[in-house]
């Protein structure tokens, strides 16, 4: 089973929050290749890679919830943004310093959502496209949790 074969196998089990994961991955391992082609002196190598880093900025963006929580949305916003923006300024410069800088930035925010990965509700706030299909369609209960524990009864029925 060749590499691909075993990754796609590998996250068609996963959580929405794994898929995350996933893709801070994908941006780390492309990142990483770009420091390999500038230290190689390879521009075509460096500008693939760098692009690939980017289109998963571009897509963790373009699918943040701010309509679930405006604030968490925002600071990723401005994240994707200024990582985005320090991959070109990096690439441009060729710089692998600067790449590592973004590689470790990266790493911290990843870090984050692995810590997120482990607590059940916080998959509830993907996008529906980075859900799995158990955790898209939650089971309707008219009683709902209360963070102490207690459960509440719904004020509306349909």
């Amino acid at each position: 089973m060749d590499s691909s074969s075993y990754r796609e196998k590998a996250l068609a089990g996963a959580t929405g929050v794994e898929l995350v994961l996933a893709l801070y991955d994908g941006a780390i391992r492309f990142l990483h290749r770009a420091v390999q082609c500038v230290e190689e002196e390879d521009t075509q190598g460096r500008r693939m890679a760098v692009k690939k880093a980017i289109d998963v900025f571009m897509y963790l963006q373009a699918r943040l919830r701010p309509d679930v929580g405006p604030t968490q949305a925002a600071v990723l916003s401005d994240f994707y943004a200024a990582m985005f923006t320090m991959t070109l300024e990096a690439s441009h410069n060729s710089s692998k310093e600067q790449l590592l800088e973004v590689i470790a930035c990266v790493r911290n925010v990843r870090e984050a959502w692995a810590v997120a990965a482990k607590d059940p509700v916080a998959g509830r706030v993907l996008p529906r496209e980075l859900r799995t299909q158990e955790e898209t369609f939650v089971p309707n209960t008219s009683r709902l949790e209360m963070p102490t524990g207690e459960a509440k009864r719904s004020s509306w029925s349909a």
